[in-house]
């Protein structure tokens, strides 16, 4: 019941806050300063930035000209001194010079004995054929 009560009231202690005409605001202070920036710089700030951007920019140094190396190498002569030949000398673990003339013919083949030839021929065997079987009466 507490509880039914205690909304009523604050119900109607609403709509008559809400049917009040509202003539209170909030008071002026005219008088008060507007807040400025400090005129001490803050340590880590940034400076102003100009108002003014430079309308040109300065003259660019004069660079003394460089020579220019070429790129190109030329190219070197190398050839290799003649080597010395030495025709009498023997050189050693070198092959034996190979034969200017090949032999004309071979030479006759070695005899060789007779050997007995064994008959290449099986002798045919007889074929062997049972009795013919006699009928018993």
């Amino acid at each position: 019941m507490a509880l039914s009560f205690a909304s009523i009231d604050v119900g109607v202690a609403a709509r008559h806050l809400l049917q009040q005409p509202q003539t209170q605001s909030l008071p002026s202070f005219p008088n008060l300063p507007t807040p400025s920036r400090p005129s001490f710089p803050w340590p880590g700030a940034l400076p102003p930035l100009p108002t003014t951007l430079p309308t040109g920019l300065p003259p660019l140094p004069s660079i003394p000209s460089v020579p220019t190396i070429p790129t190109a190498i030329p190219p070197i002569p190398f050839s290799f001194p003649p080597l010395p030949s030495f025709p009498d000398l023997p050189n050693p673990g070198a092959l034996p010079p190979l034969a200017t003339t090949l032999p004309r013919g071979l030479p006759p083949l070695p005899s060789i004995p007779s050997v007995p030839t064994t008959p290449t021929t099986v002798p045919s065997i007889p074929f062997f054929s049972p009795p013919p079987s006699r009928s018993t009466p």
